[in-house]
Protein backbone atom coordinates (compact mmCIF):
# COMPACT_ATOMS: atom_id res chain seq x y z
CA UNK A 1 0.00 0.00 0.00
CA UNK A 2 0.94 3.35 -0.59
CA UNK A 3 -0.31 6.95 -1.40
CA UNK A 4 -1.04 8.72 -4.86
CA UNK A 5 1.63 11.35 -4.68
CA UNK A 6 4.05 8.01 -4.94
CA UNK A 7 3.07 6.66 -8.00
CA UNK A 8 4.96 7.16 -11.18
CA UNK A 9 3.74 8.45 -14.36
CA UNK A 10 1.58 6.20 -16.86
CA UNK A 11 1.18 3.32 -13.86
CA UNK A 12 -2.02 1.59 -13.21
CA UNK A 13 -3.03 1.58 -9.66
CA UNK A 14 -6.04 0.91 -7.69
CA UNK A 15 -8.24 3.48 -5.22
CA UNK A 16 -8.55 2.12 -1.37
CA UNK A 17 -9.16 5.13 0.27
CA UNK A 18 -9.35 8.59 0.46
CA UNK A 19 -8.56 10.48 4.00
CA UNK A 20 -8.64 14.26 2.39
CA UNK A 21 -10.57 17.08 4.17
CA UNK A 22 -14.24 16.55 3.77
CA UNK A 23 -14.95 18.80 1.04
CA UNK A 24 -11.75 18.11 -1.30
CA UNK A 25 -12.81 14.07 -0.06
CA UNK A 26 -16.85 15.31 -1.64
CA UNK A 27 -15.63 16.84 -4.86
CA UNK A 28 -13.14 13.46 -5.58
CA UNK A 29 -16.03 10.94 -4.93
CA UNK A 30 -18.35 13.58 -7.24
CA UNK A 31 -15.73 12.82 -9.43
CA UNK A 32 -16.00 8.91 -9.59
CA UNK A 33 -12.78 8.73 -7.13
CA UNK A 34 -14.47 5.91 -4.95
CA UNK A 35 -12.59 3.24 -3.43
CA UNK A 36 -11.69 0.44 -6.45
CA UNK A 37 -11.43 2.88 -9.18
CA UNK A 38 -8.59 2.73 -11.23
CA UNK A 39 -6.24 5.89 -11.56
CA UNK A 40 -3.17 6.74 -13.94
CA UNK A 41 -1.09 10.03 -13.17
CA UNK A 42 -0.76 11.06 -17.14
CA UNK A 43 1.24 14.14 -16.41
CA UNK A 44 2.90 16.58 -14.09
CA UNK A 45 3.03 20.19 -14.76
CA UNK A 46 6.24 22.05 -14.93
CA UNK A 47 6.02 22.93 -11.40
CA UNK A 48 5.47 19.77 -10.44
CA UNK A 49 2.05 20.65 -8.69
CA UNK A 50 -0.67 19.71 -9.83
CA UNK A 51 -0.48 16.39 -11.52
CA UNK A 52 -3.21 14.92 -14.01
CA UNK A 53 -4.48 11.78 -13.45
CA UNK A 54 -6.46 9.73 -15.90
CA UNK A 55 -9.83 8.33 -13.78
CA UNK A 56 -12.59 6.23 -15.82
CA UNK A 57 -11.47 7.79 -19.27
CA UNK A 58 -10.99 11.77 -17.66
CA UNK A 59 -8.49 13.45 -16.92
CA UNK A 60 -8.43 15.03 -13.32
CA UNK A 61 -6.04 17.64 -12.03
CA UNK A 62 -5.39 17.22 -8.15
CA UNK A 63 -2.68 18.86 -5.90
CA UNK A 64 0.03 17.46 -4.18
CA UNK A 65 -1.31 17.77 -0.49
CA UNK A 66 -4.57 15.83 -1.75
CA UNK A 67 -2.66 13.23 -3.30
CA UNK A 68 -0.49 12.53 -0.51
CA UNK A 69 -3.75 11.19 1.40
CA UNK A 70 -5.14 9.09 -1.44
CA UNK A 71 -4.20 5.76 -0.42
CA UNK A 72 -3.58 3.32 -3.33
CA UNK A 73 -2.82 -0.32 -4.05
CA UNK A 74 -0.31 -1.37 -7.71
Amino acid sequence: MMNLSELKLNTKATILDINCKENIKRRLLDLGMVKGTKIKPVFISPSGDPKAFEVRGTLIAIREEDTEKIEIIV
